[in-house]
């Protein structure tokens, strides 16, 4: 029993799918983005269904998985009777509206379903706030195929760029948008999606949101924000209100004006500073009450805004984003929020997973899990396709071969998902030259008729 219980169920993440990614929720995503839609062989939940199944079992190409869904070699892939050139046509006309909101109402559906888990250090903060959230922006993968229009194009070309907003309690992407010009302002987007937060989140950012008009948006819809400073924007010491030492340094903390009120008027921050040596941290918050947030809490917060950086990381590298099946913007769309569906739901059974076992989810590593959670899940539906061909060829009789559930690939040891700590001093990253010369798609002459309508 007690071995029993060290065990990792695999088969939440395809539960979660086909438990929420259903008809209804296609067509009210749809309802929401349109009024009306054509008959057509790729139905709405059948396009949502394979692009999650390409997620999952990540083809050499689209044409291999189409062929793979039309001759039922595959249980993950729905059956469409329709030739390939029908799912490209479909994939160019769908604007990426609706997967957005399919990603949206999915991950609107999960956020109630299990308790905070992750950062669970932080987790005496948590009541303050509605929710504690990070931002930041990642640009797609370049485009492999070359089309025509890119041969005389010398420079990598990007199809579009993300903006992540990562749940640091729950552990999973709240929102993911995508833009189909690489090249637009991460600040400017990142704005505009404050309206979506619910009122008193706390919003942690890099010394990109540093800026006086990104505090006075945040306030405005009722949230706060905590981000690295940024030398280029301008305080005035009004007040201090606490200074001791700390961790062997001095942390002072002040109550400033920030901003020179001629872009953005001038807002009321405070400025938390820690210094040891040649060491030095610096922060701003709209958090005015020390109460609600103080120094200490606040400088041990920040250093979790990495959580979205593995967040794109495991979005890229595990979840296969960065390989790009199709190069037009509205299909890329659709490959990125099927990834962001995946990852939710892998991230919910990876949290049910550590409570299962009684370890943090963090301690369970993504690039190990996610393989088995996508292997359980095919031989999940293998299963279940054996089982009701059997039975329609035996209609009185009944296996029950998924009900009792005995086999071993329906659980993996804990000791073989554990994440393995990094021993000695970390690798440099290898730079490419080729990443200063890159162009979006939207700014190519002929590009721009694939990217104005998303």
């Amino acid at each position: 029993m007690a071995k029993r219980a060290r065990e990792v169920n695999l088969l939440r993440l395809i539960d979660l799918l086909q438990a929420h990614i259903t008809p209804a929720l296609c067509h009210a995503a749809f309802r929401r983005v349109r009024r009306t839609e054509r008959q057509r062989a790729w139905t709405l939940h059948a396009l949502v269904q394979f692009w999650t199944a390409v997620i999952l079992r990540a083809p050499q190409a689209l044409s291999q998985a189409l062929a793979d869904a039309r001759d039922e070699r595959e249980p993950l892939f729905p059956r469409i009777e329709a030739t390939p050139e029908a799912f490209f046509q479909r994939c160019r006309d769908l604007r990426p509206a609706f997967f957005a909101e399919v990603f949206q109402r999915f991950t609107a559906r999960l956020i109630d379903a299990v308790p905070p888990r992750y950062a669970a250090e932080l987790a005496p903060g948590w009541p303050r706030f509605a929710a504690v959230v990070v931002f930041d922006g990642s640009r797609v993968a370049a485009i492999a195929h070359r089309w025509k229009l890119l041969w005389a194009v010398r420079a990598v070309v990007l199809p579009g760029c993300l903006l992540g907003v990562y749940d640091l309690g729950r552990g999973r992407c709240r929102g993911l948008h995508f833009c189909a010009d690489a090249a637009a302002s991460e600040l400017t987007r990142a704005r505009a999606v404050l309206a979506e937060l619910a009122p008193g989140t706390l919003v942690l950012g890099d010394r990109l949101y540093c800026t006086a008009a990104f505090f006075a948006d945040v306030h405005a819809h009722g949230g706060w924000g905590l981000v690295r400073r940024n030398r280029q924007l301008g305080l005035r010491k009004l007040q201090r209100l606490r200074k001791r030492p700390y961790a062997g340094g001095l942390l002072e903390d002040w109550l400033v004006r920030a901003g020179s009120g001629v872009s953005a008027p001038a807002q009321t921050l405070r400025y938390i500073r820690w210094r040891r040596g040649g060491t030095r941290r610096e922060l701003l918050t709209s958090v005015l009450a020390p109460t609600q947030l103080t120094a200490p809490e606040a400088l041990a917060l920040y250093p979790y805004r990495w959580s979205i950086e593995r967040m794109f990381f495991d979005l890229k590298a595990v979840l296969n984003l960065n390989r790009l099946y199709a190069a037009h913007p509205h299909a890329v769309a659709m490959q990125v929020y099927a990834a962001g569906l995946v990852y939710n739901a892998m991230r919910v059974a990876q949290s049910e997973a550590g409570a299962q076992v009684g370890v943090p989810p963090e301690d369970l590593a993504p690039a190990k899990l996610f393989p088995r959670l996508a292997a359980a899940a095919f031989r999940y539906l293998l299963e279940q396709e054996i089982e009701q061909q059997w039975h329609r060829r035996h209609p009185r009789r009944h296996p029950q071969l998924l009900r009792r559930r005995r086999g071993r690939w329906m659980r993996a040891p804990l000791a073989i998902l554990n994440v393995e700590r990094r021993k000695g001093r970390r690798r440099k990253r290898r730079y490419c030259p080729a990443r200063r010369q890159w162009k979006s798609l939207a700014h190519v002459r002929g590009g721009r008729r694939f990217t104005k309508l998303s």
